[in-house]
C-alpha cells in the first residue's frame, strides 16, 4: 500500500510529528509513505520521503495575498501544479491529507484532480478552517455562521488574518462546492468535540471517525534535567505554559494575570514565546523561545510540578498529552477537546475560565489526588492512533479487493 500524506509542516509542531510517525509506522509495516509538505525546516531523517511544495518565497507570496484579498488557500497556484505532476508520478493508493491552511497550497487544484483521481481521501481536521470561510476556530467570539454561510466575518483579523477585504462569503462557498466534490473522503477528527461541529457543517454527508491524537512515549517520558538549577527556581513551584504561538486565545494574558495573583512560592515558565513577547514579561514569568527539540521540550514538561493549558479553543491539545507523558500534571479550562485528553485522576478543569479558577485549583486538594503513573499514561501512545489510520486504510484497500471480484 503507498499512502501519500499531505500536511503544512513535516516532522516538527504537532502535526508535523503525527505525520512523521504514522509514516513510522506505515513503513515499519511494510508499506510506502511519502509526506508532501509546504513550509519550515525538516528533521533529517525524514527528508528522503519529505516533498517540499513550492519555497519560502510561495509561502510569503501567499501569506500577502491573504492579508489582502483573505484568499487563504486559493493562492500557491504555480507551486501546486507540479505537486500533482509529482503525485501522479507517485501514483499512492490513499491520500491522507492534514492541514491545508498556511499559505502553502492551492486548494482548488488540489481537489480538481482528487476529484478526478477518484482515489480514497481521508482528511484529519486539526481544527475548523476547513468549514468556515476564514477562521481555524470561532468559539472565542461565539459565531455560528459557518453552519448556513460565513458572511462579515468578526474574525478577519484573526488567522489567517486579512487587513483588507473580507472574502468569507466567497471562500465559504468555494470551499463548500470543492470539499463535497469528493466521492470516497472520510473525515477523521482528534476529538469527539470535533466530531460533533463537522456533523453540523457541509462536510456532514461524509462519514467521521475519532482517532485521539497519540505521541512518542520513548521520546516523551519523564526526563531529568539541571534546568531549575539552571534557572535558579530549585526551590519553586513551577507552572508551565507551553505552546506554539502564544496570544490571548492560548491564554497569554490569563498568565500575566496569574503571575500577579501569586507570591514568591510560585514562578510560571513559558515556552514557545517570540522576542517581543519575551522583553514585556513580569520578573515571575520566565519565557523561552520556540523549541522543536523533543529532548528539551521532555526536559521542561518534567521539570514543571504542574502544566496548565486555559486555551480558549483547541481541537485535542497536544501539549496536554505531552506534559502527561512527562509525569506532569493538567490543570485545563473545559473548552473545546481539552477535556478529552485527560484520563482518570491526571488533570483538572477549572470552575471558572480565568486567572481566578487556576489559583483555586492550585490552593485545594487537586495535589494529594493526581496519578500520572504509567498504567494512566498508556492511552496517550501513538501506536493506538497509527494501529487504527492503518486499519482505517486497510478497509480501502479490502472494499476494493471485494468489489474487482464482483
Amino acid at each position: 500500500m503507498k499512502v501519500l500524506l499531505i500536511n503544512s509542516v513535516s516532522g516538527i509542531k504537532s502535526t508535523g510529528r503525527i505525520c512523521t510517525d504514522l509514516a513510522d509506522a506505515l513503513i515499519e509495516t511494510g508499506h510506502e509513505c511519502r509526506i508532501a509538505y509546504g513550509r519550515e525546516h525538516v528533521p533529517e531523517r525524514y527528508r528522503t520521503i519529505s516533498y517540499r511544495i513550492g519555497s519560502d518565497f510561495d509561502v510569503f507570496l501567499h501569506g500577502l495575498q491573504s492579508r489582502i484579498f483573505d484568499n487563504t488557500g486559493f493562492g500557491s497556484r504555480k507551486a501546486t501544479v507540479p505537486l500533482i505532476d509529482w503525485i501522479k508520478a507517485y501514483d499512492p493508493d490513499i491520500i491522507h491529507l492534514h492541514n491545508l491552511h498556511g499559505y502553502y497550497i492551492n486548494i482548488e487544484v488540489l481537489f480538481n484532480y482528487l476529484k478526478e483521481a477518484g482515489k480514497p481521501v481521508v482528511w484529519t481536521l486539526h481544527d475548523c478552517w476547513p468549514f468556515t470561510g476564514h477562521c481555524a476556530h470561532f468559539d472565542f467570539v461565539g459565531c455560528e455562521k459557518w453552519k448556513m454561510g460565513c458572511f462579515q466575518c468578526p474574525q478577519k483579523g484573526e488567522y489567517p488574518t486579512s487587513y483588507v477585504f473580507d472574502s468569507s462569503k466567497q471562500n465559504y462557498q468555494r470551499k463548500k462546492e470543492l470539499f463535497t466534490s469528493l466521492n470516497n473522503l472520510t473525515v477523521v477528527t482528534p476529538s469527539n468535540w470535533l466530531a460533533g461541529l463537522v456533523k453540523q457543517s457541509f462536510l456532514s454527508k461524509y462519514p467521521v471517525q475519532v482517532i485521539h491524537n497519540g505521541i512518542d512515549l520513548e521520546q516523551f517520558k519523564p526526563t531529568p534535567s539541571k534546568f531549575r538549577v539552571k534557572h535558579g527556581i530549585e526551590n519553586k513551584v513551577m507552572l508551565l505554559g507551553i505552546a506554539s504561538v502564544w496570544n490571548h486565545r492560548k491564554g497569554l494574558n490569563t498568565f500575566l494575570e496569574l503571575a500577579e495573583m501569586l507570591d514568591d512560592h510560585y514562578v510560571i515558565v513559558l515556552a514557545g514565546l517570540s522576542k517581543k513577547q519575551l522583553d514585556n514579561l513580569p520578573k515571575n514569568i520566565i519565557g523561552i523561545q520556540r523549541t522543536d527539540s523533543v529532548k528539551e521540550l521532555a526536559e521542561i514538561y518534567t521539570a514543571a510540578d504542574v502544566f496548565i493549558n486555559p486555551t480558549m479553543e483547541d481541537n485535542y491539545p497536544t501539549v496536554n498529552l505531552e506534559a502527561l507523558a512527562c509525569g506532569t500534571p493538567v490543570i485545563f479550562f473545559n473548552t473545546g477537546g481539552n477535556a478529552e485528553t485527560i484520563k482518570a485522576n491526571t488533570g483538572i478543569a477549572t470552575e471558572t475560565r480565568d486567572a481566578e479558577g487556576i489559583v483555586k485549583v492550585i490552593n485545594s486538594d487537586f495535589w494529594s489526588k493526581i496519578d500520572v503513573s504509567i498504567e494512566t499514561r498508556k492511552h496517550l501512545d501513538k501506536n493506538l492512533q497509527n494501529i487504527q489510520y492503518i486499519s482505517l486504510f486497510n478497509s480501502f484497500r479490502l472494499f476494493d479487493l471485494k468489489r474487482a471480484s464482483c
